[in-house]
């Protein structure tokens, strides 16, 4: 799913915290950008003042405004109507420093959206940058509860009627939290990590069949609940096939566990896959995935352990 942003909307977002003000071009707050423009184009999210690779959000510092005021009056002009006819989603001045009039002109002309701020250049680099990566970073929804078991952050899924919701209610009792039922939305923020939220319409809410929508937070209390988590762990709950229920399976899984990877956009995320049957404590074997994860993690694999361990013993054996 691609993201976009607008002027108005980015504007609206940093307001307060980088002191904007909006000195010209307010008809072009409908200028937007687009997360698949970032990959295809070599220009980045933001910078200072570029005009062989212009930035989407141009920054004006005190040496590129000194710059500006060194050129001759028909080479000034052209470089500013080259800044304005690359299309930029904004141009900032930093430090509250005075705008040119011919810029001001220049960006209400063309309708370029012309912001001022208190902040200095890499002040505004900064936060530009990283609020744009968020902002436009892939996305995707997955069908599933997500929740934070033992501080990491794990998806269960499984087919319609699985259990996942009583499976979530019953975490909830034993101390973990809820960060999204049924729909939860990841974004991939860095090259590595996933983080997953919950849409606004579902916040704090769990659907239980025979219940209904319950609200967690009024039930266990604001510490049940928890606004996003980075994704490391995916627990699948299936029905077990008949060559499964008759033991019939890979005898390697009965030492390993039913181990796998999901692709989520451009990260393989680890996946355990649980059975689901009678009289199973579904809450106590994800837990128990969970912690085993965070082993495997570090390093300790016990059935790798096992493994070597029944191979020294086989060769102390041998004949």
């Amino acid at each position: 799913m691609d993201a976009s942003i607008q002027a108005q909307e980015l504007f609206a977002q940093l307001q307060d915290r980088l002191g904007l003000r909006w000195l010209a071009g307010q008809s072009g707050g409908s200028r937007s950008i687009e997360s698949v423009e970032t990959v295809a184009r070599r220009p980045s999210l933001a910078g200072y003042l570029n005009i062989i690779y212009p930035n989407k959000v141009q920054i004006l510092g005190t040496e590129e405004l000194a710059w500006l005021d060194s050129l001759d009056s028909r080479l000034r002009w052209e470089t500013i109507e080259r800044m304005i006819q690359y299309r930029p989603l904004a141009l900032v001045i930093s430090k509250d420093q005075p705008c040119p009039e011919d810029l001001r002109e220049a960006a209400e002309e063309l309708q370029t959206p012309l912001w001022s701020s208190p902040n200095r250049g890499h002040e505004l680099l900064n936060l530009f940058q990283y609020h744009l990566a968020r902002v436009l970073a892939p996305r995707i929804t997955l069908h599933g509860v997500f929740m934070e078991v033992y501080s990491i952050g794990v998806l269960i899924t499984g087919e319609s009627g699985s259990g996942k919701s009583e499976l979530a209610l019953e975490l909830l009792t034993r101390g973990h939290r809820l960060v999204a039922d049924d729909a939860p939305e990841f974004t991939q923020i860095a090259p590595d990590v996933l983080d997953g939220a919950c849409p606004e319409l579902l916040q704090d809410l769990l659907e239980l069949r025979g219940l209904g929508v319950l609200n967690i937070r009024e039930m266990f209390g604001d510490t049940a609940v928890k606004r996003n988590k980075y994704l490391r762990l995916i627990v699948h709950l299936a029905r077990p096939n008949a060559d499964t229920m008759a033991g019939d399976g890979d005898g390697m899984v009965r030492l390993t566990g039913d181990l796998g990877v999901r692709r989520v956009l451009d990260l393989d995320v680890p996946l355990i896959t649980l059975p689901v049957m009678p009289g199973r404590n579904l809450a106590v074997l994800t837990e128990a995935a969970t912690r085993t994860h965070i082993l495997r993690t570090k390093g300790l694999d016990p059935a790798a352990a096992f493994l070597a361990r029944h191979s020294h013993f086989l060769e102390r054996s041998a004949p």
